[in-house]
């Protein structure tokens, strides 16, 4: 295994992974270590921005690796995103008990409020974090596997694959709205106490939270590398380039796809499990199809297939929403996403990262020497007589 790990990595992943891990320590310490007044400080709330940043990371990490490496182009994996967070949300609200606004010590203020007589059976189990780790989990990787194996047995793809998967996560959303499904309705699930025993709102726990959601995405990395490097991986990318082709040379198309999508849908779930203690809340809008699509510009951005590339444009593109939302220029965000869009289409086809790399391995190539230029063709060879 480790020889393996260690093919899968060129110098450049490497030190994405080693400066990843700096910022897994240096931030929080900065946080902790430093005082306020202090030029390097980073403040509690600008960390928790990160976070965010680097959750979403990890989402467009997995969009990348079914997208770019295996050609399914999926607009609805926010519904994996929030369905984790819905996950990690209800194991924090079962946490709250009598603390809550009604005090009732297993049913969630939302129900008290509503008049549920008992808790759903669905919400049994949450109040320990493990189950809740691996709900997680399963229920965006049993979603994925089921709609999977229908859509990839039935050979929908292209178009048609895409606007499916965005009519799915639509219509988790108008589920969600509903009061009567028992996850909070349009208000969602919000006011958390403690994780694990530790104050969520505390310092300290916003800084593990961090830590934790970088060696998350680090962790993705190295499993999204791994997979795109091996064997499989190859068989990915035939099936992104010709599938017709690589369904006549004899491979089961439908069970690469299907393992790779369900494996992305997993490790969107840990992202969105992650998302929401941070955040302090998950409603029914991480459904929204928008939030799906927009995920696929980070993509583009910062280069489909290159992995390095889809964390990179999601980092860069949050930062300028929060920027062009902050201010005067908050209504015409959307305009400068869809130029933003418009402009790496039409300019930057490979993204940042891949037309980096492009750059650098044009410049890379050693140019022919003037003498072989000039060198005459080498004389035909006599055919010997018959």
């Amino acid at each position: 295994m480790t020889a393996f790990l260690a093919r899968s990595f060129d110098r450049g992943g490497t030190a994405f992974l080693v400066g990843l891990a700096a910022i897994a320590i240096l931030v929080p310490a900065l946080n902790l270590l430093t005082p306020a007044t202090s030029a390097v400080h980073v403040p509690t709330y600008l960390m928790a921005l990160f976070g965010k940043y680097v959750c979403y990371a990890l989402l467009a990490l997995t969009i990348d690796l079914i997208w770019g490496y295996c050609g399914i182009l999926s607009l609805g994996h926010g519904a994996f995103f929030a369905l984790g967070g819905y996950a990690m949300g209800m194991y924090l609200m079962r946490q709250i008990g009598s603390r809550g606004v009604y005090a009732n010590p297993t049913l969630p203020d939302f129900m008290v409020f509503l008049n549920w007589p008992e808790l759903p059976v669905y919400w049994y189990g949450f109040q320990h974090f493990a189950y809740a780790a691996l709900m997680v989990l399963l229920v965006p990787g049993l979603l994925a596997f089921v709609f999977g194996w229908f859509a990839f047995r039935s050979r929908v793809t292209g178009v048609y694959l895409s606007i499916i998967t965005q009519a799915l996560t639509y219509a988790l959303m108008l589920g969600f709205f509903r009061n009567n499904f028992g996850f909070g309705g349009n208000n969602g699930l919000t006011d958390f106490k403690d994780i694990l025993g530790f104050n969520v709102q505390a310092e300290g726990t916003r800084a593990a939270l961090f830590s934790i959601s970088v060696v998350a995405l680090m962790l993705g990395f190295v499993i999204c590398r791994a997979v795109v490097t091996s064997k499989f991986g190859k068989v990915l990318i035939a099936i992104r380039d010709a599938e017709a082709r690589t369904r006549f040379l004899g491979y089961r198309v439908e069970s690469y796809k299907l393992l790779v999508f369900t494996l992305s849908a997993c490790m969107a779930g840990v992202a969105g499990a992650l998302y929401v203690p941070q955040v302090g809340i998950i409603n029914p809008s991480e459904f929204a199809p928008g939030n799906s699509i927009e995920a696929v510009i980070w993509v583009a951005v910062g280069g489909r297939g290159t992995l390095t590339g889809a964390v990179i444009g999601a980092i860069l593109v949050n930062y300028g929403k929060t920027y062009f939302t902050s201010g005067a220029l908050a209504p015409y965000w959307l305009f400068v996403l869809g130029a933003l869009f418009v402009l790496v289409t039409l300019a930057l086809p490979r993204g940042i990262v891949g037309t980096l790399r492009h750059w650098m391995n044009g410049r890379g190539v050693r140019a022919v020497p003037p003498a072989a230029e000039a060198a005459p063709p080498p004389a035909a060879v006599p055919r010997p007589a018959e």
